[in-house]
């Protein structure tokens, strides 16, 4: 069963349920897939959307942090509370000893060895296993393996 086929089924159960927090979460969702389907590229295959559902998590990250500087909690609470459920749909990122391996392998394979190779090293590691690692820890480990 495909991600969009998952986020309709949950939808149904949710409305059963009476769930009104988790349905609008489960409602964006669907919208932002149905949007993507719009855009022409053909197909939306469950890569396109686990990519969709990564962008979406960043964003109700920024936004919860931004609520939070402007003491609004209850907004930020809500942001989260989407997030927590979009993250429902992701497939977990490799672990900081994973991706420590893997930027090893990346930086001997791209053969870097200073911070002005650093776009190799992460250029190697991101065509290797790309959905399945943190960007962001993945920089670091690299900066700080090249440093």
């Amino acid at each position: 069963m495909s991600i969009a086929d998952t986020v309709n089924e949950q939808m149904k159960t949710a409305m059963r349920a009476k769930d009104k927090e988790r349905l609008a979460a489960l409602r964006f969702i669907r919208a932002a897939i149905i949007e993507e389907q719009k855009t022409g590229k053909g197909d939306v295959t469950d890569d396109m959307i686990v990519a969709l559902m990564r962008r979406m998590v960043k964003q109700r990250v920024d936004a919860a942090a931004t609520y939070r500087q402007g003491e609004r909690e209850d907004l930020a609470a809500k942001e989260e509370g989407e997030m927590k459920v979009i993250a429902e749909f992701l497939p977990q990122l490799a672990d900081e000893a994973t991706t420590r391996n893997w930027v090893d392998e990346a930086i001997a394979a791209s053969g870097a060895n200073s911070m002005r190779e650093m776009g190799k090293a992460m250029g190697a590691l991101m065509k290797a296993h790309k959905g399945e690692v943190d960007g962001k820890l993945a920089r670091q480990l690299i900066q700080a393996a090249l440093s």
